[in-house]
């Protein structure tokens, strides 16, 4: 015997170590290594393993896109891991972390997605990795699209398997997720093949990215040629995977000079998203459960005031944007015909630069994750809604209430890297004040599917504003959900 804690699942023996009060488990693969022959393929169920298996370690990331992409070394991309109150417990709710990234990096390791916290509270905390950037979104011939939802779906059949061997219950459990993330569990609701692996959602930050099969196709046949390979699974494969991310990263920095074949995808920096591709993913999640073609269920939605300021600052841009690039940007994503008016009618003082802020920040990610919990209220679920007005007390507080400003504060991270980054090295009592609040409201949704306040409805439209004085009021962006009302995000689309 080691003495370490152990959880025998379906596949065998997990042995953990104990942190603090909780047990913690990492690293556990949930699938085989998408490599070789799997390459480019849905995950593969994991083969059994006599013995125990040490579970200490955070498992590796798939080669990531982007300048601060994580590296790792090893090729078993697909692991989860596990923090219990307890072993030995029962009946206890479970919450599954999809982290962001962008759908082309992000990684459950990172110290702002600590479970500490909320195992704390009495929450069984999954996190996971998943395939982002290639490996798991560009659409490649011979494979399956959005192979990155398909490895999410493998990783809650994995809990509904063996989460009751750390105290969790397979029918209490909640996904959570913030942009990328979000935006995958906005899709997993729509998905058959998701159907039953969870009870609730959280979702912050919905990004409504999504590309028609026509997009995808280009994108992915001009990151091949830059490879001099094809489009394929077999001749990808041949094509190691840190030199596809090196030419999809260099792509994105150079969408601009896509801009009249591709539209709005040339503006946002990113070259791939998901793809309805008509087998995994058939239809927008909007249009889905506004349809009657998805059920709905218990929602907890959230998104911040300023959600663009953070990409105006890390791209230096901050008060330097012109007339011209706020006219292109109404022109792209205000909702024809006629949004790029009603956004000056709207707001007749605002400059060039607060026009800009304002569309990029509905069209990127406020006004899909709205009308998320509008559409899933309409097919029968019970949505609830958060705006973040919090600002973030850093470098004068440029950043606003920006994009992520949320997530150290759900996960009661201020201590961690980003935490810092937003909140300086001691964050003021008000600040942890409404840390505390934004996680009770996750644990109490977790728990019983209420946040602490009102459902959003129709007829009030009631959300709770997160601020240093936190209060419930009619929704506080009501001159852009007029705008946006009858106007679902629309996937990007060749021009």
């Amino acid at each position: 015997m080691s003495g370490r804690p152990g959880a025998r699942t379906a596949e065998g023996l997990v042995e953990g170590f104990r942190l603090g009060e909780h047990v913690v488990f990492r690293g556990i693969p949930y699938a085989q290594p998408p490599v070789g022959p799997l390459r480019f393929q849905a995950p593969v169920p994991v083969e059994g393993w006599d013995g125990a298996r040490r579970a200490t370690g955070f498992g590796p990331v798939v080669a990531q896109a982007g300048p601060t992409a994580e590296r790792s070394a090893g090729n078993d991309w697909l692991t989860l891991n596990v923090s219990t109150p307890v072993l030995g417990a029962a009946g206890l709710p479970v919450l599954v972390w999809v982290h962001g990234g962008a759908y082309i990096a992000g990684a459950s390791s990172d110290p702002m997605y600590d479970p500490a916290a909320l195992t704390g509270a009495g929450l069984v905390v999954v996190s996971i990795n998943y395939r982002v950037a290639v490996e798991g979104f560009v659409l490649v011939e011979g494979a399956p699209a959005n192979r990155g939802f398909l490895d999410q779906i493998a990783a809650l059949e994995w809990v509904q398997r063996n989460i009751a061997a750390f105290g969790g219950d397979p029918d209490r459990v909640t996904v959570a997720g913030q942009s990328a993330g979000a935006g995958s569990i906005a899709a997993l609701l729509t998905m058959e093949r998701a159907r039953g692996l969870f009870r609730r959602a959280i979702v912050h930050s919905v990004p409504g990215s999504l590309c028609t099969r026509g997009m995808a196709e280009e994108v992915a046949a001009v990151l091949a040629g830059r490879v001099g390979a094809a489009p394929d699974a077999e001749a990808l494969s041949g094509i190691g995977p840190l030199r596809l991310v090196g030419e999809l990263t260099a792509l994105g920095a150079g969408l601009p000079g896509h801009r009249e074949r591709w539209g709005r995808l040339s503006q946002i920096g990113v070259a791939v998203c998901p793809v309805l591709d008509g087998v995994v993913l058939t239809e927008t999640p909007w249009r889905a459960l506004a349809g009657g073609r998805a059920g709905g269920i218990e929602l907890l939605v959230g998104h911040t005031r300023d959600e663009f300021r953070l990409f105006s600052v890390m791209m230096g841009r901050l008060g330097t944007f012109t007339e011209d690039e706020a006219r292109t940007a109404l022109d792209l994503f205000a909702p024809a015909p006629g949004g790029a008016d009603a956004y000056r009618a709207a707001h007749p003082r605002a400059t060039s630069e607060e026009l800009l802020e304002l569309v990029y920040s509905d069209a990127l990610f406020r006004m899909p994750s709205l009308q998320l919990a509008q559409a899933n209220q309409a097919a029968g679920g019970t949505s609830f809604l958060f705006e973040l007005q919090l600002a973030a007390p850093v470098s004068g507080g440029v950043l606003g209430a920006c994009h992520s400003l949320d997530v150290p504060l759900a996960f009661g991270t201020l201590d961690s890297p980003a935490g810092r980054h937003f909140f300086g090295d001691r964050p003021a009592p008000e600040i942890s004040a409404v840390s505390l609040e934004l996680q009770r409201g996750w644990v109490r949704f977790a728990t019983a599917g209420d946040p602490g306040w009102p459902a959003h409805r129709p007829e009030r439209r009631l959300t709770r504003v997160l601020d240093i004085e936190s209060k419930t009021l009619p929704y506080p962006e009501e001159a852009s959900r007029r705008i946006w009302e009858r106007h679902d995000p629309a996937p990007f689309d060749l021009t």
